[in-house]
């Protein structure tokens, strides 16, 4: 009976083959379009982000895909633009998409996602860039995907875990810039939703230095009512570095410093992420970050839809993305997929420090009627946009 099973398996493998390789070849392109604005001269010096970051996880995602794409006669190719200025990111597009190209990997603002989303109707961009939650909630965009995690998603992981450690009260400091506003409203909407308290809010109004006034300025500045965790809004970096022991009480700093959280960090190691840790290092001579992770695991999407499928039809992708039959392994100890209300990628959030990794949400206890990664971020009653 054994010899009967092994016949039978070495007759469906050699069917297999000879099926494959009786196809013609698919050659699969994917346009790689970069455009990050100029954050302008910073009031701290910390490490800037990677000028090609997120172009170098698309890279390895190729390398990955050919690399088993090639026993289905799939050929994987990514072409790049990395411009200066929004008008020329739309330029760039456009002559990518008068070549053929129909699969899109963005890395830009929200207003430049919108612009290409409405320019490229034909086709399916991934979005490894922008975190505005709006996309994903009042203005989804019906041939976008999210593969980069939302502000919501962040700062529910990051409120769940400080439920889970008591720190129920918060001093909540917010920067001067949009993407700070948006990331305190996150982390505000988070706190209501999982029952933390604010026992004050500062707006950061300082134009000095703190390298040298620090000591001084942010023992006063962090004076209030007793709390238990100083939540930060400050996506550039302009002082929220110096906020950890520097507060009046002794507590932790988290958000956009301090403890992090983050769609993909140095430390994560568990679950196979240390061999892609590996190859991207080998290939990039750096670490991984978030918006690298985001544009990785975008190209794997394309090319796990590809596999099941044997064809690129975009919409065809989309549509595979969309329902719970997309094979999707990111690292993360669980099975990814797209939510299909918004587009977003479901995935754990990991908490990091600087050199290491904390937790990852969602928490334990933190429950969902059907999946426990919509615990963190928009779930589908709370969407008001209507995603075809």
């Amino acid at each position: 009976m054994r010899r009967l099973v092994s016949y039978a398996l070495v007759f469906l493998l050699a069917a297999t083959t000879a099926h494959a390789g009786d196809a013609a070849p698919l050659q699969v392109r994917i346009g790689y379009l970069g455009y990050r604005p100029d954050p302008g001269p910073l009031l701290s010096n910390v490490i800037a982000e990677p000028a090609d970051a997120g172009l170098r996880g698309a890279e390895l995602a190729i390398v990955d895909s050919n690399s088993t794409g090639r026993f289905l006669k799939h050929d994987y190719r990514l072409e790049s633009a990395s411009v200066d200025t929004p008008e020329a990111l739309l330029q760039a597009a456009r002559t990518q998409h008068d070549q053929g190209l129909r699969l899109f990997v963005v890395n830009a603002p929200a207003s430049s996602l919108r612009d290409l989303s409405a320019a490229l109707p034909d086709s399916l961009l991934f979005n490894a860039g922008s975190p505005d939650d709006s996309l994903r909630t009042t203005d989804c965009l019906g041939n976008v995907l999210h593969s980069l995690p939302d502000r919501a998603m962040l700062a529910d992981a990051l409120v769940q875990f400080s439920v889970v450690r008591k720190w129920q009260r918060a001093l909540l400091v917010v920067g001067q810039m949009p993407e700070d506003q948006a990331y305190a409203a996150a982390l505000r909407r988070a706190m209501k939703r999982f029952g933390m308290k604010t026992v004050a809010e500062k707006a950061w109004q300082f134009d000095n230095d703190q390298r040298r006034s620090a000591q001084a300025d942010m023992p006063l500045f962090t004076q209030t009512a007793e709390y238990d965790v100083v939540l930060v809004a400050d996506e550039r970096g302009d002082f929220g570095e110096y906020l950890p022991y520097q507060t009046w009480y002794p507590r932790p700093v988290a958000g956009t410093q301090g403890l992090t959280p983050t769609g993909w960090h140095k430390t994560v190691e568990t679950y196979g992420a240390a061999q892609l840790q590996k190859r991207f290092e080998a290939l990039a001579g750096r670490w991984m970050n978030d918006r690298d992770f985001a544009a990785w695991i975008a190209v794997r999407s394309i090319a796990a839809a590809v596999s099941k499928l044997r064809q690129d039809d975009p919409f065809a992708i989309r549509q595979l993305a969309l329902s719970d039959q997309l094979p999707l392994d990111g690292f993360k100890g669980r099975k990814l997929s797209y939510r299909p209300w918004n587009g977003q990628l479901r995935q754990p959030i990991p908490l990091v420090q600087p050199r290491a990794l904390v937790s990852t949400s969602p928490q334990d206890g933190f429950l969902h009627p059907s999946n426990e990664m919509d615990s963190l971020g928009y779930d589908q009653p709370e969407v008001s946009c209507r995603y075809p």
